[in-house]
């Protein structure tokens, strides 16, 4: 008899036990401790130093960027400095250093070129099939949006007009529409493009020219928005044909 009630008190006190770890194994697994607070890091301000440091190389990669050089390999750039720094011996020489650059923009010049023209020539096959598109012996495009019933202007002619100015890839570099009022000009003085489209127009009229890079800006450009070799869009409105330019 006491044999039975003592194996019946230790089974009730390994189940109190048992109870007991399962109730602690549970709030450990459902009430994680609170994480700990992060202290906020503030960056630290730039000494003078730090500042033209960083402000020299905004300006040597801007200057690059600016001159065709922007895909150069900054990690040899910067090996280079520190060569110099070091007074260390150069793997290129200070009096072939220039021939080095001019060499790398030729040849990535040339390799712009090669993909701007296939993208012209591309864009020039498409659009000669449109209705109303045609091709003048220069290789100018045109298409009349509107025809005019006014006179046409001369080679010599001074001419008032609203125009817009895109690249193939639809961004728009100028607009006369936008600064709200239409622009005077002598025939003479603009792109060659404008200069031949611009005579077959008649007052009141509205064309869209697709002009070649060899008659507007060619090989130089125009500033940050029209790259070298670049085929333009103008939508041109001929308002106004004007006095003799050499009047």
């Amino acid at each position: 008899m006491k044999k039975i009630i003592f194996i019946l008190m230790v089974g009730v006190v390994f189940s109190t036990i048992g109870c007991a770890g399962s109730k602690k194994a549970k709030t450990a697994t459902t009430t994680p401790p609170p994480p700990a607070k992060v202290a906020l890091e503030h960056p630290k301000p730039l000494t003078a130093k730090e500042k033209a440091s960083y402000a020299l190389g905004v300006s040597i990669y801007s200057n690059l960027k600016g001159q065709s050089l922007g895909d150069i390999d900054i990690n040899l750039l910067a090996e280079a400095m520190s060569d110099v720094k070091a007074g260390k011996k150069l793997k290129i020489e200070l009096a072939q250093a220039n021939e080095a650059i001019s060499g790398y923009q030729k040849e990535q010049a040339e390799m712009k070129k090669r993909k701007a023209d296939a993208i012209a020539k591309k864009f020039f096959a498409e659009n000669a099939k449109k209705p109303g598109v045609k091709t003048t012996e220069s290789g100018l495009q045109y298409e009349v949006l509107t025809p005019g019933t006014g006179k046409k202007p001369l080679a010599t002619d001074k001419v008032t007009v609203h125009y817009k100015g895109m690249t193939l890839d639809g961004n728009v570099f100028d607009s006369s529409y936008k600064r709200g009022e239409p622009t005077s000009f002598g025939l003479g003085q603009v792109i060659k493009g404008w200069t031949e489209g611009l005579q077959l127009m008649k007052e009141g009229a509205k064309y869209r020219f697709v002009i070649p890079s060899e008659l507007a800006y060619g090989a130089r450009g125009a500033g940050a928005d029209i790259p070298p070799n670049s085929t333009l869009i103008f939508e041109v409105e001929l308002i106004k044909v004007g006095d003799n330019e050499n009047k």
